[in-house]
């Protein structure tokens, strides 16, 4: 792969990252959401694998596999079950609205360029440009854990982040161990299992996965 087609791809996947982010906050279907995130976690292993080519690294690649099939395929599989339990499937009334959620995302991307700039200083690499990206990612996944009400949706904020930090490291250091990379991917598959048995427990219940319908059952 040569230098402009490395660079162009490299950031266009970035760049769907971000953007999968962004479209967490504006849809409010939450089967939708899971598509983004699938789409997302297919994207962040499609860096790792044109980090992977460009270096000819075998363990990159096995790395950027077990990504895509880990973050696109079963851990957005068994979050779109718990959604199909949901007997609503949307988050009808989240604590900052989706226009606010818009402004809200585009104002943490900016504060991310800004506070990067300092770390792509030090990374003279191609790659190093758009950790950027990385970072607005993992804020935005912070900020939808905080205004989203339903479990599925702050879950979906835990794994933003977590894919945030994961394309930081894919950039920042053109890839990460494969024990360290699986090792975090079986805790994220474990919390999203748990999740799985504890809105199937919470469904059979109280009949509601509302994260404030809960509370309110408890006072």
């Amino acid at each position: 792969m040569n230098g402009p087609a490395y660079a162009s791809t490299l950031e266009l996947m970035s760049g769907v990252i971000l953007v999968c982010a962004v479209v967490t906050l504006w849809r409010r279907s939450l089967s939708a959401v899971v598509k983004a995130l699938a789409v997302q976690g297919f994207a962040l292993g499609a860096v790792a694998l044109i980090l992977g080519i460009r270096q000819h690294d075998a363990v990159l690649i096995v790395v950027a596999c077990l990504v895509m099939a880990s973050k696109g395929a079963v851990i957005p599989t068994l979050l779109g079950r718990v959604v199909t339990s949901s007997p609503t499937g949307r988050e009808a009334s989240p604590i900052v609205n989706v226009p606010a959620s818009l402004v809200g995302a585009a104002a943490l991307t900016f504060l991310a360029y800004g506070a990067t700039q300092p770390v792509v200083a030090l990374i003279p690499t191609t790659a190093g440009r758009f950790v950027p990206l990385g970072f607005a990612t993992l804020l935005i996944g912070f900020f939808s854990m905080v205004v989203r009400r339903k479990a599925v949706s702050q879950i979906v904020g835990l794994l933003l982040v977590d894919n945030g930090i994961a394309l930081v490291a894919f950039l920042a250091t053109a890839g990460v161990p494969l024990l360290v990379e699986l090792g975090a991917s079986l805790d994220v598959l474990l919390a999203v299992v748990v999740l799985r048995v504890l809105a199937a427990q919470m469904w059979s219940e109280f009949g509601v996965l509302d994260l404030d319908q809960l509370r309110e059952l408890r006072d």
